[in-house]
C-alpha cells in the first residue's frame, strides 16, 4: 500500500537537532559540524547554562522520538517560543493524547517526565544558542523545501524521498501511511529517521551555499575521502550485486562490525550507498547508489571546469 510524503519545514525541527547533537555527542565525528562545533558552543554558553544542560547526556535517547512527534504535530506556529509554550501549558493528558496513538508503549508518566525535563532545557538552549543563528540557516531550510514540494508532485514519494536523502529507499510498506520530511542544518549530512506506529519521521541535510567558489565543494571533498580507503572501495564492489546487511557484510567479508559500521557511515555520507529500510524494526540493507556515481562525475567536472 503507497504511503504518501508531506513535507515539512520549522526551526523547531532545527532547535531540537543541534540540542540533540550537542547534549548526546552522537554522530559528532561523521558531522560536518564536527567535534569543533561543541568546543566552539560551549565557549559562548556560560557555566550555569553548561552546567543546566549537562544531564541530558545520559537520559533516554529515544526521549528525542516523542520530542519530534510532538514538534511534527504541533497546533502552533513554526517558532520555538510558541511550541515550547505550547507544551508547557498542556495538561498530562492532553500532552499523552498528542502523539500516544504513534507510540503506544509510550506511558503519561513518561510524556510528563520529557516534557518536564525538556521544555526547561530548551528555553535554554533556544535563547542562549538558536536565537543567534544567522537567519540564512531559516532561508536555506525555507527555500530548499519549496523545491521538494514541487519536485513531488513531479517525482512521487519514493523518489523524492531517495532524491532527498542521497540513498535512503522507502519502499510501500504495511501500517505506513505517511512519512514527514523535513530539512536540517545541524545534522548535516546524516540521515536519521524515526518510526512511528503507521508514520515516519524522516530528516534530510540540506549543504550551506558555497562562499568561495575556488574552495572545493563539501559534497565533492565527501566523495574522494569516502573513496580514498581501499577498503571501502572494495566495499563498493561487493554491493554492487544485491543488497547486503551489516551482519551479512562483517559474515561474508570477515571483518568486525564497527569497521564496517564507519565504512558504511564514509560511504552512505557521500551518497554512494543506498539504505533501503525493512519496515519498522529498523533493519537495514545497502547497496550501491548509481546516482552517486553520477554526482562524483558532475560535482568533479563542474569544479575543475571540464
Amino acid at each position: 500500500m503507497a504511503y504518501h510524503v508531506k513535507i515539512d519545514v520549522s526551526p523547531i525541527y532545527e532547535m531540537l537537532n543541534s540540542f540533540l547533537v550537542y547534549v548526546t555527542k552522537k554522530w559528532i565525528q561523521h558531522l560536518d559540524v564536527g567535534p569543533e562545533w561543541i568546543i566552539e558552543v560551549e565557549g559562548k554558553l556560560s557555566s550555569n547554562v553548561r552546567a543546566a544542560l549537562a544531564p541530558a547526556a545520559t537520559w533516554p535517547f529515544d526521549d528525542f522520538d516523542v520530542l519530534f512527534a510532538w514538534a511534527a504535530y504541533r497546533n502552533t506556529s513554526n517558532e520555538n517560543i510558541d511550541f515550547l509554550d505550547m507544551l508547557a501549558g498542556l495538561t498530562a493528558e492532553e500532552l499523552f493524547a498528542r502523539v500516544s496513538v504513534l507510540l503506544p508503549h509510550l506511558t503519561i508518566q513518561e510524556s510528563t517526565r520529557i516534557r518536564d525535563s525538556y521544555v526547561p532545557l530548551l528555553r535554554l538552549w533556544d535563547q542562549h544558542y538558536c536565537q543567534n543563528l544567522s537567519e540564512d540557516y531559516r532561508t536555506w531550510l525555507e527555500e530548499d523545501a519549496e523545491e521538494k514540494r514541487v519536485l513531488l508532485d513531479k517525482m512521487g514519494p519514493e523518489l523524492l524521498i531517495e532524491y532527498a536523502t542521497a540513498g535512503v529507499l522507502v519502499e510501500p510498506m504495511p501500517g505506513l501511511d505517511e512519512v514527514i520530511l523535513f530539512p536540517t542544518v545541524h545534522n548535516r549530512p546524516i540521515n536519521m529517521y524515526c518510526f512511528y506506529e503507521g508514520m515516519m519521521i524522516m530528516q534530510y541535510p540540506v549543504d550551506a551555499p558555497e562562499e568561495d567558489e575556488d574552495q572545493p565543494p563539501t559534497c565533492l571533498l565527501r566523495f574522494t575521502h569516502a573513496l580514498a580507503d581501499p577498503e571501502r572501495l572494495r566495499l563498493l564492489r561487493y554491493v554492487s550485486g544485491e543488497p547486503k546487511s551489516l551482519a551479512e557484510m562483517c559474515e561474508e567479508l570477515g571483518k568486525d562490525e564497527d569497521m564496517v559500521k564507519d565504512q558504511v557511515m564514509a560511504l552512505r555520507i557521500a551518497g554512494l550507498l543506498r539504505t533501503h529500510l525493512l519496515g519498522s524494526n529498523r533493519k537495514e540493507k545497502y547497496s550501491i547508489r548509481p546516482d552517486g556515481v553520477s554526482e562524483l562525475n558532475m560535482f568533479l567536472e563542474s569544479y575543475i571546469r571540464i
